[in-house]
Order: C-alpha cells, then structure tokens, then sequence
C-alpha cells in the first residue's frame, strides 16, 4: 500500500504527513488513528492505478465510504483525508477510554448466533457476507461470546486485531467531534449513486448523517451488495488494495461477477 501511494498519490502522502506529522504506513500498527489515513491514502492510490474506472453506482466498506464519495465527485480528495485522519483519531480516543473488541463469527447457526449476541449485550457490528458476522462490544463478552458461539452454535470465531469496538455504541464519545469535522465539511451532489454501508441504500443530498451514524451503526454490507443487484448491477470491481471485498462478493452475489483490480499494473500519471 505504501508504494502505490507513493507512486500514484504523492501528494496525499505528503498532506498525510503534514496533517499527523509522521508517515502512517510506518506507524500503521499502533492503531485506527493511523490506520484509517493510510487506507484512505491507498483506497485511492490504488484506485487510480486501476485507471479511476467509472461506475453506475459505488460503495464503500466503512471507511471507505469517504473514498467513494471522493470518487463520485461527491468530495474532494483532501477534504476527506482531513475526515480520515479526524475519524481515526476520534475512535483512537473513544476506545482508549472505553477498550473494546471485535470478534469475526463465520458459519454455524445464524439464529443462534444473533441470540447470543443479543443474551451477552455485545453488538453485530459487521454484516459483511451470509455466514460472516462481527460481533463488537466490551472485552469481557467478546471473549465469552467467543466461547458460546463455538460451543452452542457450531461457529468459528476469530478475534479480530482492532483497537476497539467500532460500528457499536461503544464509538459514541467519537460522535460530536466527528459531526463537527463533517459539519465544516463541504460536499457536491455525486455523479452516480453512491450506496451507503449502513442504509443499503443511496446517500441522500447531504450525506453528514449517514456518515456520522456509521460509527456508532452496523455496516450491512450484505443488504448493500444486494441492493445494488436489484438496482442493476452486474458486475462488482474492487479497487482498493486487496481482494476481501471480492471475495464477500462472490459470496453475496453469486450471479454477479466480481473482481478485485488491485494487481493492475501501474497506470502512469
């Protein structure tokens, strides 16, 4: 990720630098607060190395909302860096005073698996593929979560490497300062439909709500995929590094092609 940013987006790099006053692909395992400036830095480096295809219509897997927004004209470039780095700053400090965990739950029974979230008060924080949910909530019952979904709904689960509960209630210190950053924010109308991770439906004229609700809401990535389905898509192209969004794809879709451009060579500037 680092080199196609520095390759392709420079000058997001330096504005990166500028806005934390170090490099955050060096520093992006001490936290979201650098993690989220440097995945939004390379969702659009690597976006511009696919060649910045045009879509009908365009989503975003949490944070990378801002960079589709970026990428339907919706906002510019810098402007959603700043609410990058603001955004991961702010969930830094949410979960600093209030530690949390994610848990990734992958098969087993849906219905008890949603139950014993709801018995142990921790949230479904990520619906990204049938099969595929992430639970989110206070460390104590995440680790027995963990336990009850192995045992009683023959699931596996994997603790994710994240510093706190993100798309859970536990991100609400986060919220006023993040609706003052979008506040001061401006966006234009997009050019094509951009879908939200958190309605499955298209942003509204002014996007600041849904944006806002995103850190404290549950990211329905599968009703979003299927939503674009039904509203004509055919064929789902990741742009961003990686290919774990194809592949919840394939899993989501099934009679719709999906795949990842990351491995394109470089598109000169």
């Amino acid at each position: 990720m680092a080199a196609v940013t520095a390759a392709q987006r420079p000058d997001l790099l330096e504005q990166a630098r500028g806005e934390l006053g170090l490099d955050p692909f060096e520093h992006v395992a001490d936290g979201t607060h650098t993690a989220q400036p440097a995945l939004y830095c390379a969702s659009l480096a690597h976006y511009k190395q696919a060649g910045s295809p045009e879509g009908q219509m365009i989503s975003g897997h949490s944070l990378g909302e801002l960079a589709a927004l970026v990428a339907a004209g919706a906002l510019s470039d810098a402007d959603g860096l700043r609410l990058a780095v603001t955004r991961g700053r702010l969930m830094e400090e949410a979960s600093e005073g209030r530690p949390g965990a994610m848990l990734a739950v992958l098969g087993g029974d849906e219905e008890k698996v949603r139950a014993i979230a709801a018995q142990l008060g921790v949230a479904i924080g990520n619906e990204n593929a049938p099969g595929q949910l992430v639970f989110s909530g206070d460390a104590e019952p995440i680790a027995e979560a963990r336990k009850l979904v192995r045992g009683e709904a023959g699931a596996k689960a994997i603790r994710l490497p994240v510093s706190g509960a993100f798309h859970s209630p536990l991100m609400e210190p986060a919220v006023d300062g993040y609706r003052e950053a979008l506040a001061a924010t401006e966006f234009a109308p997009p050019q094509v439909p951009v879908y939200s991770g958190v309605t499955a439906a298209p942003f509204d004229s002014d996007p600041r709500p849904t944006l806002l609700s995103a850190l404290t809401e549950p990211i329905v990535w599968t009703a979003t995929l299927r939503a674009m389905q039904a509203d004509g898509a055919e064929t789902f192209l990741e742009t961003g590094p990686g290919d774990v969004l194809t592949g919840l794809a394939k899993r989501t879709v099934e009679t719709a092609e999906a795949r990842s451009l990351a491995e394109q060579e470089t598109v000169s500037a």
